[in-house]
């Protein structure tokens, strides 16, 4: 398109932000647009020094900045969004896909023509309002049939694109939008760059017409530096035998443009030694390079590592740094078939151990593992302390299976920087993860549990991903073992049982209150009910966190799987008073209230109350407003183009199978010489009750509604919507174009672990606030969620207590265990609640153990 948007008629940002007779701001000025705009991307950097010259009076504001993408239909506007306005982001209720108002937008006159440098006006939003009446799917039905892509930029001539750098900071690219370990954006390069690394090429260092040859081997080097006699820096061959994550060490007080590093473990005939990539060249280089990929290294620095300096490891005493300057690395990888015999490259090893090998590791191994994927989780984040502060990491659980043993290998998966990988992990399919370590809980008592997490030095590889048929490990015999096991599985039997998403719990808490509070290793003791909701408020999108509180249960009910009536009951237990307390804020169905129901009223599912509890909480949502109207079927009415899971989503996806996963393991590589349903379901499959409420305040009803959300419930894993099916599990996208209908996971069939579950409406005895929890309870025959090994006597005191019915005798049915409701009555518990932060408003309260408090 050739025009200015400025000149466009109908555009609402022309109109509200146009600049007079054509010209550009040369001072700050703010215009509000009352008119509905669409938030279509949203992209998250950190800061820099210069932060405090853009936003003075946001200084303590989080270390995140944010640019987003807005629209009217008619351009695309690029802007800031201002730091006072980030807890919407954190919180995810600012997100793609949701409808503004009152956007009121600030211009900022850095350069002399009151553009951000490339001719894009310059522009952040100060406030603005998100339209929670025209729901989460505002932008996907505005945009419906639209190619946003081809959207023209305000300000901008004919084709003209933006900067793709971060508007407010000296930072080279993007940060994922919700953790700091992966990469995002073209910067980073997924094959090598011409000349080599460092911004040289291999002419311009004089090094680019000598042959492979090494001139130093890594002993030379180690024993130059360790003499300091004289410094080596000749050509080293090197074979990389382990690949790390990314480290992020950006920071507001530094201006570094790419604040990363990476660390390879590599090796030639003399030794082993460690090479860091830095900066840029990290950005260069990262994706390029593999375990077992030979690099030859020239114009590199060698340092005393830091594992030396901290006195951790003394024999890794030396790092070889490879950065952009001071000097310019050099860097080119040498293609399998130019590696030379006689330079006696050692090939990457593996230690891997099977599932029944594991359970007699000692605590502490590291070892590889591969298995048969049978349940992924769904993403959540925690708080982890690292040596920069505190900082969001991002996770999921992972059950395999290897044909071992009847326990399964469970995996806590943190990121390792591999994001197309971690994609494409789903059920059936065969997973490799090198370089984890065992923890256990409770080493000394015969009943503990133990899982495998990451260190910094994890990868993984699935079969999808293309890895495995280049992998060196393929070959070795554990492998095998496993690939002639995998022959043996009955598909149909892996199917039924595989999960994906919902909530999981791991490992399980102890079963008496010494234990626990033993176990708590110096966190925080029991909060009252005012400091559990200020610290849930305070939990960004899917941030997970435990908490401990002393509360009675007012009121339990039960709600089974795909019934709304007629399965229902709702029993309430007699309480003492309750003191009044302010009730919370509406978080849109958040089931933490600052409000006491009466305790007096016992409804039946049938209650006309009961009824007007749920339709309230059922209710459609009023008639979304609509930029374009299109005569389209709906599964058609999608923003163009389609991201991968859209796609899958509309076409028949391709057949998928164990034998087709088995077949990455015998392809054959170029350099080796030997061979070797898809129908919806309605929403009726969500069942939910309501607490009795005071028919005076619809407000407090709706908060008192508590439905287990669509990330709660765990579902069957689909393999003809694999794609789909792993997207609707995903977090929240960055770009409008990867976002999926709100509802598009419901469409997803519960999983046969899960029947139903239980609410407890809990009452602080601090200060008398409710808490309205769900109660998912293990039990027996249950592989999702496996009770806890100790019998007990299937009592409301034992199952709280154990987390789950007795794994000896078949668990009570629901209706008899409404009935011992009564048990609880006036019963102080001290409850352990596991509280996810899910995006929207939505607070999901897990109750995972009630231990009884005795005189």
């Amino acid at each position: 398109m050739a025009t200015t948007v400025a000149r466009r008629a109908g555009c609402i940002l022309q109109r509200t932000i146009s600049w007079p007779d054509g010209g550009h701001p040369r001072s700050e000025s703010a215009k509000t647009c009352r008119e509905p705009l669409y938030l279509i991307s949203l992209d998250r950097y950190g800061k820099d020094l210069g932060f405090g010259i853009f936003f003075p009076e946001a200084i303590h504001a989080s270390d995140s900045l944010y640019d987003a993408t807005v629209s009217d239909g008619d351009c695309r506007l690029r802007v800031t969004i201002h730091p006072s306005l980030n807890p919407l982001v954190e919180r995810n209720d600012l997100r793609c896909g949701c409808q503004l108002r009152n956007v009121t937008f600030s211009s900022v006159a850095e350069a002399d023509d009151g553009t951000d440098g490339d001719g894009c006006p310059a522009y952040r939003v100060v406030s603005l309002e998100v339209d929670a009446d025209a729901g989460g799917d505002a932008g996907l039905e505005a945009f419906c049939g639209i190619d946003l892509d081809a959207l023209p930029w305000f300000g901008l001539q004919g084709d003209d694109q933006p900067s793709p750098l971060p508007l407010r900071a000296q930072r080279s690219s993007y940060l994922p939008l919700w953790n700091n370990q992966d990469y995002r954006g073209e910067m980073w390069r997924d094959t090598p760059p011409p000349g080599g690394g460092g911004g040289s090429s291999e002419s311009d260092s004089g090094e680019g017409t000598e042959d492979l040859q090494p001139t130093v081997t890594l002993q030379e080097v180690r024993q130059g530096f360790l003499s300091r006699s004289r410094v080596i820096r000749g050509v080293l061959v090197v074979q990389i035998l382990q690949k790390s994550r990314l480290f992020y060490y950006g920071r507001a007080e530094r201006n570094c443009k790419s604040p990363y590093k990476a660390i390879l473990e590599v090796a030639d005939w003399s030794g082993r030694a460690t090479v860091v990539l830095w900066n840029s060249v990290c950005m260069d280089w990262y994706r390029c390079v593999h375990p077992g990929v030979v690099l030859r290294l020239a114009r590199y620095r060698v340092k005393e590592s830091y594992n030396s300096r901290m006195g951790e490891n003394e024999q890794d005493d030396i790092e070889i740094s490879l950065n952009s300057r001071n000097p310019s690395a050099n860097i080119s990888v040498i293609p399998r078939k130019d590696v030379l015999s006689q330079w006696r490259l050692p090939r990457p090893s593996y230690t891997f151990y099977s599932g029944k090998d594991i359970l007699s590791c000692p605590l502490g191994a590291t070892c590889d593992v591969i298995g048969l994927v049978v349940f992924v989780g769904r993403a959540e984040r925690t708080r982890r302390k690292d040596s920069q502060g505190m900082e969001l990491w991002e996770y999921r659980w992972l059950r395999l299976e290897d044909g071992t043993t009847n326990q399964p290998i469970l995996v806590k998966l943190f990121s390792t920087s591999q994001p197309e990988i971690h994609s494409v992990i789903h059920p059936l399919s065969i997973l490799v993860c090198t370089n984890l370590q065992l923890v256990r809980t409770a080493p000394d008592r015969p009943s503990s549990f133990q899982y495998l997490t990451n260190t910094s030095l994890t990868q993984v590889y699935c079969t999808g991903s293309g890895h495995h048929s280049t992998m060196p490990y393929r070959r070795l015999h554990p492998v095998r073992q496993f690939i002639q096991w995998l022959q043996t599985v009955d598909e149909n039997q892996v199917l039924h049982r595989a999960v994906i998403g919902g909530f999981f719990s791991y490992p399980p808490l102890p079963v008496s209150l010494e234990r626990y509070m033993k176990n708590r290793k110096g966190e925080p003791g029991l909060v009252s009910g005012a400091e559990l909701r200020r610290e849930a408020e305070k939990l960004q999108y899917r941030e997970s966190r435990m908490f401990a509180i002393q509360a009675t249960i007012t009121a339990v009910s039960y709600t089974v799987a795909g019934e709304e009536e007629g399965s229902l009951s709702l029993s309430t237990v007699p309480a003492g008073p309750i003191p009044s307390t302010p009730c919370s804020p509406d978080h849109g169905g958040a089931s933490i209230i600052g409000s006491s129901p009466p305790s007096s009223i016992t409804l039946s599912p049938r209650s006309p109350r009961l009824r007007a509890g749920l339709g309230l909480a059922g209710s459609s949502r009023s008639a979304k407003r609509r930029l374009f109207h299109n005569a389209e079927p709906p599964r058609k009415r999608l923003a163009l183009p389609l991201c991968s899971a859209q796609q899958a989503d509309l076409e028949e996806d391709r057949d998928f199978s164990l034998w087709e996963a088995s077949m990455e393991f015998l392809e054959r590589n170029e350099d080796e010489d030997e061979t070797d349903s898809d129908d919806d379901e309605d929403d009726e499959t969500l069942s939910f009750v309501t607490a009795a409420t005071s028919p005076l305040s619809p407000r407090r009803s709706q908060l008192g509604v508590v439905r287990a959300a669509g990330e709660t419930l765990p579902r069957q894993f689909c393999p003809q919507r694999r794609v789909v099916q792993a997207a609707a599990m995903g977090l929240q996208p960055g770009r409008l174009q990867e976002t999926l209908p709100e509802r598009k996971l419901d469409t997803f069939a519960l999983a046969d672990c899960y029947s139903g579950h239980y609410t407890l409406s809990l009452r602080a005895l601090t200060d008398g606030i409710l808490i309205n929890t769900l109660f998912l309870p293990a039990s027996p025959g249950n592989l999702h969620w496996i009770p806890h090994p100790h019998p007990h006597s299937n009592s409301w005191e034992a199952i709280l207590s154990h987390g789950g019915f007795s794994p000896s005798t078949p668990p009570p049915a629901p209706s008899d265990l409404i009935a011992m409701a009564t048990q609880m009555t006036s019963q102080r518990l001290v409850c352990v609640l596991e509280v996810c932060q899910l995006g929207g408003g939505r607070m999901e309260v897990v109750l995972s153990r009630a231990f009884p408090l005795r005189d």
